[in-house]
């Protein structure tokens, strides 16, 4: 890949990013990246949003309406034109080909940066997203991307959302605080990565604030096209289930008598998710996720082998108990589905 300098761009060229678009600002990623985008007062930022769509925009964000479920994108590729940076947030529930279309409207407006809807997993870790039935949906983006010729993708690896996993019941972080009972899978030591939804939003508002090219041969600051179709690696903290149940029994003042906890195979767990998957039932795939996570073989702790980005991002180091707290709320609230 050959390195562009600052110093060799057209008159006028700013070295910043000061247009970002968001399909899916006013959803549940998507609007973590907004207010943060937002909050940093560098750029515009621009919520792309169905016609029909009375989801609530952060305070701040522009708004285009646009129909980009159709075979016409025309009125979409004018949205996206002059936007130096397109963010796709949307549910893993989406219409089949929705992100494609939105890709290629991009390409057609020029714009040189996506984020491709793509906020979890490892993905340099191939066997990982092969067992989390992510690869293919990792490969058919990217290459598409790349093929267009026209943007560069980023891939924001985060792991899994704490606040949204811990209260999101049993087949996620394994803990039911409504039924105050508690699957430890294995023996609970595994420790993974994972990231609260704020911690996202700084991540991204940080990377779109690096200078976008290094200025000359000499300049080794961090820059946005360092990261051009790879990862960032960010996480709030890394834990096994024995952290996540001692934060909880403090934020809940209980102890281990309070609790039912049973003991099951991570392995096994990924084994019946997969039979029953094949067998028709969609809600086994968050089984599948989860479990696949916590094998015992450290692939859901890439922090070990492949570091974090979190201090060139100026990432804070946050409180545990803080985020199990709200995790609580949720899941007692029924707030995760």
């Amino acid at each position: 890949m050959v390195t562009r300098y600052g110093k060799d761009q057209r008159q006028g060229f700013s070295n910043r990013i000061e247009k970002v678009a968001i399909v899916g600002a006013g959803g549940q990623m998507g609007k973590y990246f907004a207010e943060h985008l937002v909050k940093t007062g560098k750029r515009i930022v621009t919520a792309i949003t169905r016609p029909s769509s009375t989801s609530k925009q952060p305070e701040g964000v522009q708004v285009v309406r646009v129909d980009y479920g159709g075979d016409d994108d025309t009125a979409l590729v004018e949205a996206l034109r002059g936007q130096q940076v397109l963010i796709i947030t949307m549910s893993v529930a989406a219409p089949s080909g929705t992100i494609s279309k939105i890709v290629r409207a991009a390409a057609k407006a020029g714009v040189p940066y996506v984020l491709p809807n793509w906020f979890g997993h490892d993905a340099a870790n191939d066997a990982l997203c092969k067992d989390s039935l992510f690869i293919e949906i990792r490969d058919s983006i990217c290459s598409e991307i790349e093929s267009l010729g026209v943007s560069s993708y980023l891939l924001l690896n985060c792991n899994f959302w704490y606040e949204f996993s811990l209260g999101g019941g049993p087949d996620r972080y394994g803990f039911d605080f409504t039924k105050r009972s508690l699957v430890l899978f294995d023996d609970g030591k595994v420790a993974i990565n994972t990231s609260t939804w704020p911690q996202c939003g700084r991540a991204i508002a940080n990377l779109l604030s690096l200078k976008e090219l290094p200025d000359d041969e000499k300049d080794q600051s961090p820059t946005l096209s360092r990261f051009r179709n790879g990862s960032i690696y960010i996480s709030s903290f890394l834990v096994n289930q024995r952290d996540m149940f001692e934060s909880v029994k403090r934020v809940t003042g209980t102890t281990d008598t309070d609790w039912t906890i049973t003991h099951e195979s991570a392995e096994q767990r990924w084994k019946d998710g997969m039979a029953a998957l094949q067998q028709g039932s969609r809600k086994a795939f968050v089984k599948v996720l989860y479990s696949r996570m916590f094998f015992p073989n450290g692939d859901g702790d890439y922090q070990s082998s492949r570091g974090l980005h979190n201090d060139l991002l100026r990432l804070p180091v946050e409180n545990l108990d803080e985020y199990t707290a709200i995790a609580v709320r949720m899941g007692e609230n029924g707030e995760v589905q």
